[in-house]
């Protein structure tokens, strides 16, 4: 997980990820800053094997067309190397400063119809769509919608533990982002929270995500407790004065051992 970088840096990161063994690489959406898809675009040019996708993209905020066309862009560019991670996003990452929504429920609302259409589109003309928030008619108009992966590029969704509409959503996509809300706030499930619902999770193929810092916590401990993806995450690198150095050093070191 790629917390702070420029797209080019992304590209050269992605690229010495490879090399290192890791699987895969991820960015964060702002709501304004460094674009995730134009990043994902140099890093898909700049590697031929790990996967790569957003951690995480809320919605509720994008165009549903417009997300459609940059994911399936990517996804052509990697040879079918995407994931699509989504969620209601972090009200404080600047949602309100910039007149975003944010209602949980719209917000809500908003990501349901938005994957809706975005899964409609990317299987091709003709598609219509009418719902609360978004109707699109068929269009002649030509373009180059496909994505390499099929049935569709997988998405990954976060799901509220003990919150049935939240678990709901998240099992109807291709994995889970285990949270827990306390107080309103939301944090990562904890790994007995998880353990307690592995057998509520659908069976093979089915992804469940975690991240978190090597040091700090046992990748092995989380795979027993269902996790299939550990994201190595330096959130604290955002402060230093190269970030970017500091995500080059721990990727050199490489993966964590399971």
């Amino acid at each position: 997980m790629i917390p702070w970088a420029d797209a080019d840096e992304v590209g050269e990161l992605a690229a010495v990820a490879e090399e290192c063994g890791w699987d895969g690489v991820f960015v964060w959406e702002p709501v304004w800053g460094v674009d995730a898809w134009i990043s994902l675009a140099l890093a898909a040019v700049r590697t031929s094997k790990i996967r790569l996708g957003t951690m995480l993209t809320p919605p509720s905020r994008r165009r549903p067309a417009e997300l459609a066309g940059q994911v399936a862009t990517v996804d052509r560019l990697s040879n079918g190397r995407v994931t699509l991670s989504v969620g209601l996003g972090a009200v404080d990452t600047g949602m309100d400063a910039f007149g975003e929504e944010c209602g949980k429920r719209e917000r809500a609302e908003l990501m349901d119809e938005c994957l809706d259409v975005v899964c409609g589109l990317w299987q091709g003309q003709p598609f219509e769509y009418s719902g609360k928030h978004y109707t699109v008619q068929p269009t002649e108009f030509p373009t180059i919608g496909h994505t390499v992966q099929s049935p569709r590029v997988p998405i990954w969704c976060v799901g509220a533990l003990g919150h049935e509409r939240s678990m709901r959503r998240a099992l109807r996509w291709d994995g889970l982002i285990p949270q827990v809300i306390d107080d309103g706030t939301a944090r990562q499930a904890t790994l007995e929270e998880l353990s307690a619902i592995t057998d509520q999770l659908p069976g093979d193929g089915y992804d469940v995500i975690v991240e978190g810092a090597w040091a700090e916590h046992s990748p092995a401990a989380w795979a027993g407790a269902g996790a299939t993806w550990w994201l190595e995450t330096q959130w604290d690198a955002v402060g230093q004065a190269r970030p970017g150095l500091a995500i080059l050093d721990r990727l050199r070191d490489g993966p964590p051992n399971l």
